[in-house]
């Protein structure tokens, strides 16, 4: 009776172990083959760097409280924006790396340019 209770109870443990160490052992290969190696990070090329936010003001624009306009971006200059006025009408405004005395870099209009196709 002894042998009987000792028989079972070392099946049932030894099956019970098994099973537990086999659970363990999947998850630790799922968890091993999703951390595999990436690779190499991807290099960025100069133009697509993260570019801090700089603080243009738009030149010969007045907000309706007699204070310049200024327009938060992260575009490199060169780049052409368009700024609508409290009016609706909208103007175009080339980003420079000129920087004023404010502290703030400058946003040129170019709207008030004829087009070089009509040239």
């Amino acid at each position: 009776m002894l042998t009987d209770v000792l028989t079972g109870w070392t099946a049932e443990t030894l099956g019970g172990l098994t099973l537990l160490a086999g659970a363990a052992a999947w998850g630790w290969l799922r968890r091993h083959r999703n951390q595999a190696d990436p690779g190499p990070a991807p290099v960025i090329a100069a133009a697509e760097a993260v570019r801090p936010v700089r603080t243009y003001t738009l030149l010969g624009v007045r907000a309706a409280d007699g204070q310049p306009v200024h327009l938060p971006s992260s575009r490199p200059a060169g780049i052409r924006v368009t700024w609508s006025g409290p009016t609706g009408k909208t103007e175009q405004f080339e980003l420079t790396d000129a920087v004023l005395p404010d502290g703030t870099y400058a946003a040129e209009r170019v709207s008030v340019y004829p087009e070089r196709s009509a040239l």
